[in-house]
């Protein structure tokens, strides 16, 4: 598809979502003027509804920047009936830009923050996940996966962000580490029997993986 086509069929993605609150457009309007990466209100929508359909009320983020994505999955959450969804960023500056927006929109007392390594932060948290969102460094996405299907329950769902870096991955050129860890870390999962999985290209394309329930 043309970068023009794929442009247009995302702005109508975009256009379908239903109307955001009005923190999630201030959101995403920082998100625009400062080229920060958020994953969007297509994608995001598309979280929040999986995260809907397993009744999701334990959520666990690898990399959450300022609480986007934070945000539709605690909506999910809250509707679900409550639980809680960790957030995690190496930076304490995010970390309190997060607390503010998710405080604005309702999720504060939905949401258990955490400042350092994200994966680090998955083994030392107590407990299983019903679902899990991995937008860490891609070159990490391999070695992140071990511990991922640790923590999520059978029947639960891993999504991993960015699966086609801006089309980079269809470049054979092109074996940078990011690159080449999204790469990997899409073959492990679409090879492996306990993995129920699709690329979905929505924006830059999610890995959905439905864990088995062996």
């Amino acid at each position: 598809m043309a970068i023009d086509s794929f442009e247009r069929l995302s702005d109508y993605l975009t256009g379908l979502v239903p109307e955001r609150p009005a923190e999630l457009q201030k959101m995403e309007e920082y998100a625009r003027e400062h080229r920060f990466p958020i994953i969007g209100p297509a994608a995001g929508y598309f979280c929040y509804q999986i995260a809907r359909m397993i009744g999701a009320r334990r959520i666990f983020e690898l990399g959450s920047g300022y609480g986007y994505s934070t945000a539709w999955l605690a909506r999910a959450v809250r509707e679900n009936g409550g639980g809680n969804v960790h957030h995690v960023v190496w930076n304490e500056e995010l970390s309190t830009r997060a607390r503010g927006h998710l405080a604005a929109l309702g999720y504060h007392d939905l949401i258990e923050y955490h400042v350092g390594e994200a994966v680090e932060a998955l083994r030392r948290t107590d407990g299983i996940f019903d679902l899990i969102f991995n937008d860490i460094d891609k070159e990490g996405y391999p070695a992140s996966l071990p511990v991922i299907t640790e923590k999520l329950r059978p029947g639960g769902v891993l999504i991993v962000d960015n699966m086609f870096m801006g089309g980079r991955v269809l470049d054979q050129s092109d074996r940078g580490v990011n690159t080449e860890g999204v790469r990997k870390i899409t073959r492990l999962v679409m090879s492996d029997p306990g993995w129920v999985s699709t690329v979905v290209p929505i924006r830059d394309g999610l890995l959905v993986a439905y864990r088995e329930q062996m």
